[in-house]
């Protein structure tokens, strides 16, 4: 999860409590929103922290709808 914090940091220039809320925020709206199976991966992927981006793949571009992104 730190990995995407800091991302987000670097990005918006959020201070990093603010960055860490809004982390949390988008983690627990994709755990609601998306099947079990997939929901339950996420911790998963937040608990590890290493190379979270190389585990996701593309799933961040097909994830672009969900939020209105049109490509």
């Amino acid at each position: 999860m730190n990995e995407i914090i800091q991302r987000l940091i670097e990005r918006t220039g959020l201070p990093e409590d603010k960055a860490a809320v809004a982390v949390e925020t988008v983690v627990g709206f994709l755990k609601e929103k998306l099947p079990a199976p997939v929901a339950s991966q996420i911790d998963s992927l937040m608990t590890d922290g290493s190379g979270i981006t190389d585990k996701l793949g593309g799933i961040g571009s097909s994830l672009g709808g969900m939020f209105g992104k049109k490509e």
